[in-house]
């Protein structure tokens, strides 16, 4: 700065200026932040009325700062414009105090008092009835969430889509989301930008490619979907991403060779009874409940194509997060608690009890403990036995962000290529997915989290660098020819 002063670009009397400018700026920042508790949809009403009264030090003023005092003495015999703009600004700072009184408060702790810290107790949580959900599932009614001082109704959802628009709205207080949403969210691809955090991973892989049983002798490898209508759960998915990478090795192009179509997970055994669909890359259960059916079979199951890869996640918005941090952080220990406890196998069969039912998932329990535990019929008569065909790891690796990313932009899903630039890559990994913050939470539990944030990744066809996440897309690029 002082090189600048010197050469006559700066002017000194301008540094008393600056200073005051951003002091004030900065009162004015905090003033509003604390007066919302941290809601950014208050905030932004606070800064409106604020700049309807001319701004906030006017506003204060008249309503009961030392202008006030002199605005009554003199109202009698100011001008019509004056008093006018008194009034303005009294009722503008009668608005922002009334406002900031609103704004929410802690509710009462349990009665115990040991949770005393909670801004909310009684939460609500969406999830689509999948296995991936697992942990938001079985931590109800196997107590998890009471372990850490929350009363959770989990709300069942028909749809992603339903999903994605819920949160904006606010509806609920956080979600069950497909990892890429998040991403998909906070850079308003495919709807206007909305903050969303990952703050764990709900289950790594439990996904299929099933098959409807009419093409039960066409279907060998990747290179016989050529003109299949197949089945994802939502555009910005795991399984739209996987399926087009198991697609693309093959040389068949997922834009123009197939037509993929999503579909809620709950109505895809039916299309695909139907014939409404050829082929689908669901969740689980329902390429076991297409088998259970006998109206498809198993081609592949998602770990032979990335073991480890993320699915669904536990998320919330940017907004509800500030204006809640000690509620989510709760929430998430009860998550990710719930999710180690769903690591160990020898806990699966009690959990595929708690989660089948009505309420829940819905499903025949036998379905549901044949994901969990690995051990199922393909389909094809054959009884299979992998252990890890579902797994769970809360733990949200920053490669996982990275590869999503590189996918988004290689097939420019909802203009992708033009919204995620050569260098937000790793900004906007660190930004949506909350490592660092999973780290501090698993230390705080009594758990080693990973030291890492980032690893190379070795998927079926490449391994991932996510440091080179361009050179990536164009060596795929080249390989596939498209």
């Amino acid at each position: 700065m002082s090189d600048l002063q010197r050469m006559g670009l700066i002017d000194p009397a301008a540094y008393p200026i600056a200073d005051a400018i951003s002091n004030a700026e900065l009162r004015q920042a905090l003033f509003f932040r604390n007066a919302s508790r941290g809601n950014h949809h208050v905030e932004m009403l606070l800064r409106d009325i604020a700049e309807e009264a001319g701004g906030l030090d006017q506003a204060i003023a008249a309503s009961f700062g030392p202008e006030a005092g002199r605005f009554f003495s003199n109202v009698r015999s100011s001008s019509l414009r004056g008093r006018r703009t008194f009034l303005k600004g009294l009722a503008a700072g009668a608005a922002l105090i009334t406002l900031s009184n609103c704004a929410p408060q802690r509710e009462q702790a349990k009665e115990d008092g040991e949770w005393g810290d909670l801004e909310k107790i009684k939460l609500k949580v969406g999830f689509i009835p999948i296995t991936c959900a697992a942990p938001i599932i079985m931590a109800q009614p196997m107590g998890f969430y009471d372990r850490y001082g929350l009363d959770v109704e989990i709300k069942k959802m028909r749809s992603w889509a339903e999903v994605r628009d819920s949160a904006i709205a606010g509806e609920l207080d956080a979600y069950h989301m497909l990892s890429p949403m998040p991403i998909a969210m906070s850079l308003g691809l495919g709807s206007k930008p909305f903050s969303i955090k990952l703050a764990s991973l709900e289950n790594l892989n439990g996904q299929a490619i099933t098959v409807a049983k009419r093409h039960a002798s066409k279907i060998k490898d990747a290179k016989d979907f050529k003109g299949f209508v197949i089945g994802v759960p939502f555009v910005f998915s795991m399984h739209n991403l996987l399926l087009r990478y198991y697609l693309a090795q093959a040389g068949i192009n997922p834009d123009t060779d197939v037509e993929i179509r999503p579909i809620p997970p709950p109505l895809s055994v039916a299309q695909l009874d139907a014939g409404d669909i050829d082929a689908m890359l669901m969740p689980e259960p329902f390429n076991q409940r297409a088998v259970y059916d006998d109206v498809g079979f198993i081609h592949l199951l998602t770990i032979d194509l990335w073991n480890g890869h993320p699915c669904c996640a536990f998320a919330a918005s940017e907004s509800w997060i500030d204006t809640h941090p000690n509620s989510f952080q709760a929430l998430n220990k009860a998550i990710i608690d719930a999710a180690y406890y769903a690591h160990k196998h020898e806990n699966r069969i009690d959990i595929a009890k708690a989660i089948s039912g009505k309420e829940f998932l819905n499903q025949p329990v036998e379905v549901v403990t044949a994901v969990l535990t690995g051990l199922f019929e393909n389909g094809l008569g054959e009884t299979i036995n992998v252990p890890e065909r579902i797994d769970f790891n809360p733990y949200p690796w920053q490669t996982f962000a990275s590869w999503i990313q590189s996918q988004l932009v290689r097939w420019d899903l909802g203009n992708a290529a033009s919204a995620i630039k050569s260098g937000d890559f790793e900004a906007n990994s660190a930004s949506i997915f909350l490592t660092k913050e999973a780290q501090g939470l698993e230390r705080s539990m009594g758990i080693v989290p990973q030291e890492k944030e980032y690893k190379v990744e070795k998927l079926a066809y490449d391994t991932f660098d996510p440091r080179e996440p361009l050179l990536y897309i164009k060596k795929q690029e080249m390989r596939d020819g498209f």
